[in-house]
């Protein structure tokens, strides 16, 4: 993988801003912490060389004067809304972050369900909380929210959510995913604490969009395509350009809520701290870019990639068209079209010629290898073979797991687990060169390789499994595949 990224200058000035901000407040500050703490997927594959859990080892060093407080929506929970990159829904991630926290140190004060407006599955899932012994609150729509300041910042609107009990002087707030609500709960927590007499301030710690850089960088580009389903806009900051005349990019929804947040400021302090949406954040990830170049090609590929993987939701019936028009678009503006993935078009290729599924992978140094279904193995596990015998310099007619040990495999898959696919995957062709590698030298070889494969490219024209996804992710390897389905003999 070639880095773009310098991660330890990260760490070090992250921590340093935050701290100053936290100085700046005094006893209490919400910290609103926007996309994933430790498990950054997005970051890492758009800056390469940010490290997935870079922003919990910074905030690991303030561990002892932080809680956290987790925020679901209760829409989310209405519509079990999934985490693609874990594939579990929002309201199992919130149990799952809160016991990753518990496990780092961190104290996890409570859970809120934000949007609450009477549904029944919120219901239930509190009671489940409940009896786990979590502590729930539940904050409500506001009607009007973010335009009508007048009720917002009133006892019929944040006076009307529950108060959230805290204890420690920096309350990081965060959430499964985005659009949960994060930013009214810090806001409803500054109006509420103020009405008990206790003076708060509010930051907000978001890597994307990066403000720093220009509005059509690949690197925001490709964060509008993440967040095109919620259908966040990058903007440049209209009140930053008005107070400094300097450009800086922010989004659609931290623009809208600004007025509610300077005129809560008002109503406590006598004025607002902060002149823009802008001066909220506390990022500093566009200042640790070490080769713009380097990320700018790898938020193309994760543009590309989201494009893909829209249209595989909608092939799946459970995507829409118009998240898959707005990447479109982006692409647009980003200048590239799908030629500007190799994979794709020599997978396609290959397919074309051989009429069954077929996969393709870019390699470090730019060669492109191929695999096709067999009676043997999928084209995943194929490729996984053909890439890592090129990497090791092992021939491509060499064959490192023989039929004779391949088809006992596909004999228990088969006769005793019932599955309908003989072939096998890509765990089971990495599970077999195990085996063999103790007493095959050339398995040993190919097995090495696999960290090679962080970082790179692969295109698959059929949608693939649950099983080889994974296999993929763990390699860091960067997936696409074509909205068709494997056809079952």
């Amino acid at each position: 993988m070639k880095y773009g990224f310098d991660n330890d200058k990260y760490i070090r000035l992250q921590s340093e801003h935050i701290k100053e901000r936290i100085a700046q407040f005094g006893n209490k500050l919400y910290l609103e912490l926007g996309g994933k703490l430790f498990d950054d997927y997005h970051a890492s594959r758009v800056l390469p060389g940010f490290q997935p859990d870079s922003k919990l080892r910074m905030l690991s060093q303030l561990a002892d004067s932080a809680e956290i407080v987790i925020v679901i929506s209760a829409v989310d929970i209405e519509k079990n809304k999934v985490r693609t990159d874990l594939g579990i829904t929002y309201d199992m991630d919130v149990l799952r972050l809160r016991s990753e926290f518990m496990k780092r140190g961190f104290l996890v004060g409570s859970v809120v369900i934000t949007h609450y407006n009477g549904q029944s599955s919120a219901d239930a899932f509190r009671s489940r909380l409940e009896r786990m012994g979590i502590t729930t609150y539940v904050h409500y729509t506001i009607d009007g929210y973010p335009h009508n300041v007048a009720l917002i910042d009133s006892d019929d609107g944040f006076g009307r959510n529950d108060y959230i009990q805290t204890s420690r002087p920096l309350v990081i707030v965060t959430a499964p995913g985005p659009g949960s609500g994060k930013m009214a709960v810090c806001l409803s927590q500054l109006y509420n604490e103020n009405k008990r007499g206790v003076e708060a301030g509010y930051a907000k710690f978001e890597t994307f969009p990066v403000w720093s850089l220009p509005l059509k960088h690949p690197v925001n580009i490709a964060y509008e395509a993440a967040t095109a389903d919620l259908n966040d806009i990058n903007m440049i900051d209209p009140f930053h350009l008005e107070a400094y005349g300097k450009t800086a990019i922010n989004y659609n929804r931290d623009i809208e809520i600004f007025p509610v947040l300077n005129a809560l400021f008002e109503g406590i302090y006598g004025e607002n701290p902060y002149k823009s949406p802008t001066d909220m954040g506390v990022n500093m990830v566009g200042f640790c870019i070490s080769d713009d170049e380097v990320c700018r090609e790898a938020s193309n590929q994760e543009i590309i990639r989201r494009y893909f993987t829209a249209l595989n939701g909608l092939a799946a019936g459970d995507g829409n068209d118009a998240e898959v028009s707005k990447i479109a678009l982006l692409l647009k503006q980003a200048k590239i079209d799908l030629t500007y993935r190799r994979p794709i078009a020599a997978a396609r290729e290959r397919a074309e010629k051989s009429g069954v599924p077929c996969s393709a992978i870019e390699l470090p140094d730019g060669t492109i290898i191929t695999a096709e279904t067999s009676e043997l193995l999928g084209p995943s596990a194929a490729l996984l073979l053909n890439a890592t015998k090129h990497l090791a310099g092992i021939d491509h007619s060499v064959k490192l797991i023989p039929q004779t040990l391949i088809e006992p495999i596909q004999h228990t898959k088969t006769e005793y687990l019932r599955s309908l696919n003989p072939r096998l995957h890509t765990d089971e062709v990495l599970v077999a060169l195990s085996v063999l590698s103790p007493h095959n030298d050339d398995c040993r070889r190919a097995l090495a390789k696999l960290p090679e494969l962080n970082g790179c490219q692969m295109h698959s024209t059929v949608m693939l499994g649950e099983v080889d996804r994974k296999i993929f992710k763990k390699l860091g390897i960067g997936l696409t595949c074509d909205p068709a389905r494997k056809i079952k003999k």
